[in-house]
């Protein structure tokens, strides 16, 4: 068993190795992306619209009737909202959408990777969130008044996003999301699914705050896309975008919660 752990540890270590090389490494990925992109597409299970109806997932009702509870606990995260990191500060690939706090997030996982704080601040939504099959991210996004993302794709359409209005003025005129040629409003309590592989900008110009619930999942495809779908999604964690915001989470929570805990 020792012997079986050391060589998995090298073959590890190998693949790290192997991701770092930024021109081998670059083109590997790409070639793998593309084609798994081509798969997902063709053999998706539940086709390709921009946005989805909520009834294409039944989890999500599930999700949404337990909402007050997500609620609650993002509340209380919201006490210390001036500490909270700006999304660019720790996924660094987003710099070139948004570089000023006016965006900010509370991680609770990524890609294989959980903050152990965060879910022991919210413990109610960590529990919610073990409905959505194929979890890859999760966290609280928080958009301050007068944030507009400006249009941009996500890297990869092997996933789709989910977000649960947490907070949301009722001014519909002056907040929303825009995907491909869909402009969509969030709710309280309601959830919105969508392909963030599409075009897509999001906008807060009113002068309160706006949270959702932020998720990225598995996007249903049939064999063989599912196999290699989530080949490439395990390699995520290899990425140097993940690695760097693994360790920039890691010394933003040394910060945030040596300074003081959360109240609970």
């Amino acid at each position: 068993m020792k012997e079986d752990s050391s060589r998995q540890k090298a073959k590890t270590a190998g693949l790290e190795d192997t991701m770092s090389r930024p021109g081998l490494a670059a083109r590997l990925v790409q070639r793998l992306v593309d084609a798994a992109e081509a798969l997902n597409l063709r053999h998706s299970a539940v086709g390709n619209p921009p946005v989805f109806p909520t009834e294409a997932f039944p989890w999500a009702k599930a999700i949404e009737a337990e909402w007050r509870l997500i609620r609650a606990e993002l509340d209380r995260v919201l006490v210390r909202k001036g500490d909270l990191p700006a999304f660019h500060e720790i996924a660094s690939e987003v710099r070139s959408i948004s570089a000023d706090r006016n965006w900010k997030t509370f991680l609770l996982y990524g890609y294989g990777i959980r903050s152990e704080e965060a879910i022991r601040q919210c413990p109610e939504t960590w529990r919610i969130l073990q409905g959505i099959p194929g979890l890859k991210s999760a966290m609280f996004s928080i958009f301050e008044p007068g944030k507009h993302l400006p249009p941009h794709r996500g890297p990869y359409n092997g996933v789709l996003r989910f977000h649960l209005g947490l907070i949301v003025p009722d001014e519909p005129d002056k907040i929303g999301i825009r995907v491909a040629d869909r402009v969509c409003h969030w709710r309280e309590g309601e959830a919105l699914i969508f392909d963030d592989a599409y075009e897509h900008e999001a906008w807060n110009h009113s002068d309160r705050v706006r949270v959702v619930l932020f998720v990225d999942f598995e996007k249903p495809t049939r064999f063989p896309a599912r196999l290699v779908n989530r080949a490439v999604l395990r390699l995520a964690v290899f990425t140097p975008f993940i690695r760097e915001g693994y360790k920039a989470q890691k010394a933003w929570e040394r910060m945030f919660y040596g300074a003081g805990r959360l109240h609970r």
